[in-house]
């Protein structure tokens, strides 16, 4: 999503009508145990995975904020910190250039595309980009692309040469992008895409297979996935899956079927429940709720997609630190380690960005913040180490551990062979010895953070500080 300038409020019900429609830590010790890929058919899962993401993690780069400079060059230089933090996929904002017909604010949206195959040329040049993903393959990471096939630019090509590949008002105009009931986004800059013409199908998969074959990434995150037809999804599956196994698909959607076709989506809900628990206004109880309707909708082998932060929530809902305050470190915890989860960070939150970045307009990440590094690597290390976390089918399942803390608490553990993680978190403002009972995996254990021994007991006590996390590993 992109050039909203709705209410949060808006937002959420939007989002509802989608999915109602559409059914202080040191640094982390070696990894050890690493998960190993089972084989297709134990992922559970119709679409399966590249098996070099089983424990990915992924990291949003907002190329224009990045650097004082805001070029793919620049941003390149780059890549050795992020490996350094344990981020395995660059999943890069669009870097076409941008429509300037109806264009909001000075530079205009990355989401309002002017022609497919080429470079914005404030971010540099197509030779640019190309180094940017021959370093990250170097180092070992993945380039997914941000692809926005919903809608154009005004000023696209296709709105002259082929007028037919976009829906259109009554007066014979090029419609602005429609909601899926048909209703008129606010999103006035972008041009509403014809999925009911099969020219305009065939044209968009050739401009994606022209950026795997021209460039070698390695995916997309496909821009507002919930308002393009499920088939067009599938064809785009049936064309890249045979030849291209190892490309990764991310949906910005929240929905169930689209695992037909794509590896990830999002966890919008978990995610503003989050943010609720976070301020007081629910509690736990919510999020237990929330996975037992999980369990019911979603396939055991799906990546769910889970953050604190990214481009639309840090731009027009506010930081983490604006949303859950003392408890955005606690929620991350929380987002990298649930079942299913796939974590996401976001630009500059490892350098405590406490601001709204604007977004159709230059606003620097200043990268002096207080450094968030140590913390979001020792949760990374921790993904890459504990098979147990591992991303879809090759994680384990998450069992809610019993306690009597309360509804400021929640604690679990997820087992995978002799691999046990178990994490509790306290959203509270007071430290908080949560008492627990029925834990199937006492022993020793080491807490991940700390590296102190720690003996479990079926039953007893663990500490947990305000707005804190345990997290231990055996």
């Amino acid at each position: 999503m992109h050039t909203r300038l709705r209410s949060g409020t808006q937002r959420a019900a939007r989002i509802a009508v989608v999915l109602l429609s559409l059914g202080a830590c040191s640094k982390p010790a070696p990894a050890t145990n690493a998960a190993v890929p089972p084989s297709a058919a134990a992922l559970d899962a119709a679409t399966t995975h590249p098996a070099w993401s089983a424990q990915a993690t992924i990291y949003e780069v907002n190329i224009r904020q990045y650097t004082p400079e805001g070029t793919l060059a620049a941003f390149t230089r780059e890549i050795p910190r992020l490996k350094r933090l344990g981020v395995d996929i660059l999943w890069i904002m669009p870097v076409q250039p941008i429509g300037r017909k109806n264009r909001k604010g000075s530079l205009g949206s990355y989401y309002s595309i002017a022609d497919y195959r080429a470079i914005n040329p404030e971010f540099g040049t197509m030779a640019d980009f190309r180094d940017l993903v021959t370093s990250a393959h170097k180092q070992g990471l993945k380039v997914i692309l941000d692809w926005v096939p919903n809608h154009t630019a005004f000023d696209h090509p296709w709105t002259t040469a082929h007028p037919d590949f976009y829906t259109h008002n009554a007066d014979g105009s090029i419609s602005v992008a429609r909601n899926n009931d048909g209703t008129l986004t606010d999103w006035t800059d972008v041009a509403d895409l014809d999925y009911e013409n099969p020219a305009m199908r065939q044209a968009m998969i050739g401009e994606l297979r022209w950026w795997v074959d021209s460039t070698g990434i390695d995916g997309f995150r496909q821009d507002v996935a919930w308002g393009v037809p499920h088939s067009f999804w599938k064809e785009v599956h049936d064309t890249f899956r045979p030849s291209h196994p190892d490309l990764f698909f991310l949906a910005e959607a929240e929905d169930a079927a689209l695992h037909e076709s794509f590896d990830a989506t999002y966890t919008w809900e978990m995610h503003h429940l989050l943010n609720a628990i976070a301020q007081g206004k629910k509690g736990f109880g919510e999020l237990t709720a929330y996975f037992e309707r999980q369990v019911k909708t979603y396939n055991p082998g799906a990546f769910r997609m889970s953050f604190t932060s990214n481009h639309d929530e840090n731009s027009w809902q506010g930081t983490e630190f604006e949303r859950m305050g003392s408890n955005h470190q606690a929620a991350f915890i929380l987002a990298a380690t649930l079942q299913g989860s796939f974590p996401l960070l976001y630009t500059g939150q490892e350098v405590s960005l406490n601001k709204r970045l604007r977004f159709f307009d230059k606003d620097t990440v200043p990268m002096t913040g207080a450094s968030l590094a140590d913390f979001y690597a020792s949760v990374f290390a921790l993904k890459h180490a504990q098979p147990a976390l591992a991303n879809g089918g090759w994680g384990a399942p998450q069992v809610a551990l019993r306690h009597t803390a309360g509804e400021r608490v929640f604690a679990f553990t997820r087992t995978k062979g002799a691999n046990t993680v178990l994490v509790a978190v306290n959203f509270g403002d007071a430290p908080t010895a949560v008492a627990y009972a029925g834990l199937a995996e006492a022993g020793t254990y080491t807490d991940w953070f700390s590296k102190a021994g720690v003996t479990l007991g079926a039953t007893g006590t663990i500490d947990v500080p305000a707005h804190g996390w345990r997290v231990l590993t055996r």
